[in-house]
């Protein structure tokens, strides 16, 4: 996310990839003042940097570095707050023309750090630009523009080191982050598909309604190949606030399940997540979306191919457990939570509160 915040326009070029460990963090601090009194002084403000090209710039750097599935939370929220018309689809539609250049894990080789010695986000910005993948015209927050921010970066990545790969040897020829939408997500949810073996399967659903009883389920070994887990009532409003689902991931991915066992959430996911799983399912189970009418047992596909994930069942079984479904009562009924959980929106839109 630091990344993408350099590709937007909002940070020192070069330094969100750096190590706080080391003396070099220190001189970016110093120079991230300096501009912010710059800034100040020539009244250039947020608005002015965070426009609908530099979004696209930004999903550009997290589509090619393999970046997370929170990305798409966070942009729609942003782009919300900067009053900029921005949807989910739009990340589908960078997806298809961007390819995955950068050998980052969870699912690849390098270390952030890795990155920074290779060029660093300037690298990957410089890499696309050329490509006509990045609107080089874009204000940042140096007053410089984005092309004139990268005039001095190789036009072609380090020949020793394999952690930024050319355009013409990519590591997935399209992004990462797909929007999978299907009965049980009408509104879009977000896969990470790079790394994935077989990115289509179709199984029986486990059903959890809290992500404590599901990881119980995992460490017990009651998680079997093929199994479709599916956490519910997690999302904005029904945790409140979308955890993320770390926990059972690692479980999952630990106990060698990563590639067989499908994980489908109205939560979201850590950077760290990798597997075959499904974040931030819309509507989400608390507002009476599909999700919450999963029953044990059911079958479940997601195809990363198709972009689609589907409950296979029926529309009037369906129908007759949304007649019988009940909003459960709200976990916090006071304070700051129970106002979250009043006012979320849907993920699919950001999950902001004055939507």
């Amino acid at each position: 996310m630091s990344g993408a915040f350099e590709a937007l326009g909002m940070c020192l070029p070069g330094s969100s990839t750096s190590a706080n460990v080391e003396d070099e963090i220190v001189g970016a601090v110093s120079r991230a003042a300096t501009l912010l009194v710059e800034a100040v002084r020539r009244d250039l403000k947020p608005r002015d940097i965070v426009t609908r090209k530099s979004i696209e710039n930004a999903v550009a750097v997290i589509m090619a570095t393999g970046g997370s599935t929170n990305a798409v939370l966070h942009f729609l929220a942003i782009a919300h707050a900067a009053q900029v018309e921005w949807t989910i689809d739009d990340f589908e539609r960078m997806r298809q023309k961007l390819p995955v250049l950068c050998d980052l894990k969870p699912s690849g080789q390098y270390l952030a750090i890795d990155l920074h010695h290779a060029g660093g986000i300037p690298q990957v910005m410089k890499l696309l630009l050329d490509a006509g993948l990045l609107h080089g015209d874009c204000i940042t927050i140096t007053g410089k523009t984005v092309a004139e921010n990268l005039a001095s970066v190789a036009s072609a990545p380090r020949a020793d080191s394999r952690v930024i790969r050319p355009l013409s040897d990519p590591m997935y020829p399209q992004g990462h982050l797909a929007i999978l939408r299907g009965n049980l997500s009408p509104e879009g949810s977000v896969a990470k598909i790079t790394g994935l073996k077989n990115p289509v399967m179709t199984g029986p659903a486990r059903v959890f309604d809290d992500e404590q009883s599901a990881l119980a389920a995992i460490m017990e070994r009651r998680i079997q190949p093929g199994d479709v887990m599916v956490l519910r009532y997690l999302g904005p409003k029904g945790a409140p606030g979308m955890p993320e689902m770390l926990a059972p991931t690692s479980a999952l991915i630990g106990q060698g399940l990563g590639e067989s066992v499908g994980l489908v959430t109205d939560g979201r996911f850590s950077g760290g997540t990798w597997g075959m799983v499904v974040g931030h399912v819309a509507p989400e189970a608390s507002a009476g979306g599909t999700i919450a009418l999963v029953h044990e047992g059911d079958s479940i596909t997601i195809d990363a191919h198709r972009l689609q994930l589907q409950l296979n069942v029926d529309d009037a079984e369906l129908a007759r457990r949304r007649a019988q479904w009940q909003a459960p009562a709200p976990r916090y009924t006071r304070g700051v939570l129970a106002k979250f959980a009043k006012n979320a929106s849907s993920a699919s839109s950001g999950a902001v509160l004055d939507r």
